[in-house]
């Protein structure tokens, strides 16, 4: 069967949910997070620090621009395409696996969920392992376990805060009472 007789099975409620779950994510880890308009050219979502006094230090950026790709079944070929032209309008792209059911072969989808899977991949990664030997220019992750494992879940994320000098949110904790009183005998002494 080839490619335009394959009957394909579009989820546009699911592929709306891969954004949106990441963006749950990206906000629970304090990092202020808006959706693009639709079918923006190369990338999804922008990345803001909450602070908006914050100034961003050395390294650090005012903006980050996401892509979302994201595959519905569970036993997906762990690959998505990406044009080549795409490559410079992203600084992470992520991937969410939505494991909904087995769809290949005699699957129908009935069988075979599980949880979600996202990876924050950085831009330099998917050049790195961009592929344009094929018409669809993927990054095909399979294969890739041990590599990828850091940019798994909350840890990839967790690049997106560094890079906007997102501290993580902690709650301060109270100064004791002998720390107290020395604070009120350096006060009442100067």
């Amino acid at each position: 069967m080839n490619m335009a007789e394959r009957d394909w099975l579009r989820l546009p409620v699911v592929s709306a949910g891969a954004e949106y779950l990441v963006m749950g994510y990206l906000m629970r880890r304090n990092i202020l997070t808006y959706k693009a308009p639709p079918n923006n050219e190369g990338y999804d979502l922008i990345c803001i620090h909450p602070d908006p006094r914050h100034i961003p230090k050395n390294g650090e950026f005012a903006q980050i621009r996401v892509q979302i790709k994201s595959r519905y079944a569970t036993d997906c070929d762990r690959g998505f395409p990406i044009k080549e032209t795409s490559l410079g309008a992203f600084d992470f792209l992520i991937v969410a696996f939505m494991n909904i059911g087995k769809f290949y072969g005699k699957h129908d989808g009935s069988a075979g969920a599980s949880e979600p899977e996202f990876y924050t991949l950085p831009n330099a990664f998917i050049r790195q392992h961009h592929d344009v030997t094929s018409s669809w220019q993927k990054v095909r992750l399979k294969n890739l376990e041990k590599e990828i494992e850091s940019y798994a879940g909350e840890a990839g994320i967790e690049q997106v805060a560094q890079a906007l000098g997102i501290a993580k949110p902690m709650k301060q904790k109270p100064a004791s009472a002998k720390a107290r009183n020395r604070i009120s005998q350096i006060k009442s002494s100067g």
